[in-house]
């Protein structure tokens, strides 16, 4: 089941939007909205609350269909028509609230679904031995060290969880990552623990979208930076073609926020 790494110089995108666009009913979700996912390379998608940001999930993961513009998963035009679709075709998402059963095993949460058997007929039963054992190496070739795969999900902080659900979706063939907000309820220590793991599944040659309002967990691993604003693209940029600090600033606002502090200057 472990997937064989894709090489990260591929120069066709494994998902490409051109031009997306989206409404419900007669209000305007996405407009314009152009972004290329490449394996081996982290593409950050950022904007406040009300910016977009659930929508292109919602798109890119197949929960709902596009109004206007193209959707490409390797070169080739296509309209997902459900999660199961987007998940056979190797686009698998990580939700802000993780879709884990706090009581059960890590070995089960793991496997929750998707569970291996032995024997065939009324035979059959799960394998629990090789799950936990494929658990805990899968895991650990993640770099994450548990000292016991049996201990229920739920006694894990939320960074180790984030980390358990990333390590599944390599684990069961991912090509494409979805991450949405994955640091936003976590402390700074934690965070830096899911950013690591993100960095891990890049390595192994997925294409990551790490949706996030967090420009500095945001440099700290992309390699490309989309901007939206009110459903619309505020920038795109390389790394390269952007400091932190100019992020930031954009991220905030940039003309807007100026004409906040000068609103805000005391007579």
């Amino acid at each position: 089941m472990t997937r064989t790494p894709v090489p990260a110089d591929s120069s066709t995108p494994l998902v490409e939007l051109s031009d997306v666009s989206k409404r419900y009913g007669n209000v305007r979700a996405l407009e314009g909205i152009s972004l290329e996912v490449h394996a081996g390379r982290i593409t950050c998608v950022l904007g406040d609350n009300g910016a977009g940001k659930s929508t292109l999930i919602k798109i890119i993961a197949g929960l709902h269909g596009h109004d206007g513009g193209t959707l490409s998963l390797d070169g080739e035009e296509t309209r997902l028509s459900s999660p199961r679709e987007a998940l056979d075709r190797g686009i698998a998402t990580v939700h802000q609230d993780l879709a884990v059963v706090p009581l059960m095993p890590v070995w089960r949460n793991f496997f929750l679904g998707s569970e291996l058997r032995k024997g065939t007929g009324p035979f059959a039963r799960m394998d629990v031995d090789l799950m936990r054992r494929t658990t805990h190496a899968e895991l650990l070739r993640m770099g994450i060290d548990l000292r016991d795969v049996d201990q229920p999900i739920g006694t894990l902080s939320g960074g180790e969880r984030q980390c358990v659900a990333i390590a599944r979706a390599v684990y069961f063939g991912a090509k494409v990552l979805i991450l949405d907000e994955p640091t936003a309820a976590l402390g700074v220590k934690q965070s830096g623990v899911v950013l690591k793991y993100v960095a891990a599944a890049r390595d192994q040659g997925l294409g990551v979208v790490l949706i996030t309002h967090n420009p500095h967990h945001a440099y700290l691993v992309g390699d490309r930076f989309v901007l939206l604003r009110r459903g619309t693209m505020a920038g795109s940029h390389t790394r390269d073609e952007i400091t932190l600090e100019e992020l930031t600033e954009q991220m905030a606002g940039g003309s807007d926020l100026d004409a906040l502090r000068h609103e805000l200057r005391r007579p």
